[in-house]
């Protein structure tokens, strides 16, 4: 290892290991963007191929790609700095030098990310240091930013299919349009029946095509002489040849396309502030971070999630952290701020005896979700460590529990308390509550949504395990989702089976199952005992999805995806579908 000797604060050699240094950080986060631009590319031809599974190697690979770059960074900055890589001084400074490397740089604020995380890292630092890291809790990441995002505008003119031709024409792909003039006229009709009495003028759309989970999306907004709507075509691969599957225009089925449920988008923007800011002049009510996340930046995601939180969090002295509602959890310690919504997932020192899962397994279940195409139907889980937060802050009932039966990642540090380790999640109301708060009809379209959650789950070869209504929740957008992975699986590693017939009358009043069963044999039939639902709820879900219960319907999802079928699960409803 290269020796250095300790140099003076405000020497030349100080001076320049700083400068060297910083500009290193600069190369390192530079290298990620290249690096993260060539896998995003792959977007295209993997949706002109038809290749999902591509698609989805790719999501992970850009996922993985953060931390292999910070781990090179800290290699070569360990190799510059030697013996003073852990120099606070040294830190304070880059952090000044640093700041004026990027100030021109229209993503600065994912430039000082990558430095927080590299300093967090090397001084495992809890809670925040502002000495050598970035704060700025009052800061909205695109407060700054007056560059336009680059996108294309139409004038509409008497005839806008003729318009939705000439986007057609300019968004061409490798492969023909299957039925050009037939879909430049169905988008056409169902946009100007969108605007009713008002007169379409223009249309922009940005020129970065989005791809995900074998779909390509045209994304802008029609203008009008009174209002503007959104406008998001959605295109798919038929029979070696591109169509036009869906317009969007209304802001829910956007939050639902950009939402917190769905994997990322390989979208390859030269600069992500700008596009961010487009976006929320089409979703103004979505959160910043979300849309980071959504646009492939999770570690940005994830600091503009924080940020948020600790603003809101200072705004409110007098509130406290809770128990978060619902049933109490057998591996996780659940709690909330109620004012915003998100909740804090801790796994406890030990599980309720029915659980059989151990800790290592958990950890791989959420891993598996984070990697893994969401399908609209599991919640984003960010993982935080090293949070930090007022023990006056905590409802005392909950401080308890989390000292007590959480230990191994909860401490109290002076008049702290420190988190090791948690998940972040978007907060959802409990399915089982929802169901008890809630009309007739409402309920039913949640049961009705259940089922078809179960089943894009299945489509995606997600098995949820544990099926009670307490584990799903319900989204603003009124959609079901999972939450509580420790029992989730691969639905390929489940056996599927039908309820043996009873012998004899032994068998019947048998205390024990008389036959035997492995760990990942599951009986549909049994779901019905298992659900623990109102006799009301279970018969639409018997009456809408009936196969649920069958053993020969999952059966025939799991030989459909063994034989290398990618299932389709669109991400908007029939409403949007244009045939």
């Amino acid at each position: 290892m290269k020796v250095t000797v300790d140099a003076p604060r405000g020497s030349s050699r100080h001076r320049g290991l700083v400068g060297e240094a910083s500009s290193l950080v600069v190369a390192g986060f530079d290298d990620y963007n290249a690096s993260f631009s060539d896998i995003t590319r792959r977007g295209r031809r993997r949706f002109e191929q038809g290749d999902r599974s591509g698609m989805r190697s790719d999501v992970v690979a850009r996922l993985e790609l953060y931390d292999q770059i910070v781990h090179e960074t800290i290699s070569r900055l360990e190799g510059l700095l030697a013996n003073r890589l852990f120099s606070r001084s040294i830190w304070r400074d880059m952090r000044v030098v640093y700041a004026d490397l990027i100030s021109r740089k229209l993503d600065a604020e994912l430039y000082k990310t990558f430095f927080n995380t590299i300093t967090r890292r090397l001084f495992k630092t809890r809670g925040v240091d502002s000495a050598i890291e970035f704060i700025a809790f009052d800061l909205q990441p695109s407060d700054r930013i007056t560059h336009p995002v680059a996108k294309r505008t139409w004038i509409v003119g008497e005839h806008a299919a003729d318009t939705f031709m000439r986007i057609l024409e300019e968004y061409a792909f490798s492969l023909p349009w299957e039925h050009e003039q037939r879909d430049a006229a169905r988008l056409a009709d169902r946009l100007v029946a969108e605007f009713g009495e008002d007169e379409l003028v223009s249309m922009e759309l940005l020129e970065t095509v989005f791809y995900r989970e074998g779909r390509a999306y045209l994304v802008g907004r029609a203008i009008g002489r009174q209002r503007h709507v959104p406008c998001v075509i959605a295109l798919c691969r038929r029979d070696n040849a591109i169509a036009a599957d869906a317009l969007l225009t209304r802001r829910l089925q956007l939050s639902v396309l950009f939402g917190f449920t769905y994997s990322y988008f390989l979208a390859d923007l030269p600069t992500v502030a700008d596009a961010v800011v487009f976006l929320r002049t089409l979703l103004p009510d979505k959160p910043v971070d979300e849309l980071y996340s959504v646009l492939g930046r999770a570690k940005q995601g994830k600091t503009e999630r924080y940020r948020a939180f600790y603003r809101h969090l200072s705004e409110r002295p007098d509130e406290h952290f809770e128990v978060a509602e619902g049933k109490r959890g057998m591996v996780m310690a659940v709690f909330t701020l109620p004012s915003y919504p998100l909740v804090f997932k801790l796994l406890r020192d030990t599980f309720a005896p029915e659980k059989t899962i151990k800790r290592h397994q958990v950890i791989e279940r959420y891993q598996l979700v984070y990697r893994h195409d969401r399908v609209g139907r599991l919640l984003d889980v960010q993982e935080f460590k090293s949070l930090r937060f007022s023990r006056d802050r905590f409802d005392q009932a909950l401080l308890e529990e989390l000292l007590e039966e959480c230990s191994r990642v909860v401490y109290l540090e002076g008049d702290d308390l420190v988190i090791r380790h948690c998940y972040v999640e978007r907060r959802v109301r409990p399915l089982d509550l929802y169901l008890s708060e809630v009309e007739e009809g409402a309920a039913r379209q949640a049961m009705i949504d259940m089922g078809q959650a179960l089943k894009d789950l299945a489509r995606s070869n997600i098995f949820a395990g544990d099926l009670l209504p307490k584990n799903f929740g319900v989204t603003r957008s009124g959609r079901v989702v999972f939450y509580d992975y420790d029992e989730l699986t691969l639905l390929s590693d489940c056996r599927f089976r039908k309820m043996p017939k009873a012998r004899d009358d032994i068998d019947i009043y048998s205390d024990e199952t008389w036959f035997h069963v492995a760990d990942n044999d599951i009986f549909p039939e049994e779901f019905r005992r298992f659900m623990a639902l109102k006799r009301e709820n279970l018969e639409v879900l018997e009456d809408v999805h009936g196969e649920l219960f069958e053993a020969g319907w999952w059966q025939g999802i799991q030989e459909r995806i063994a034989s290398g079928e990618a299932l389709d699960v669109p991400p908007y409803g029939e409403e949007a579908r244009l045939s």
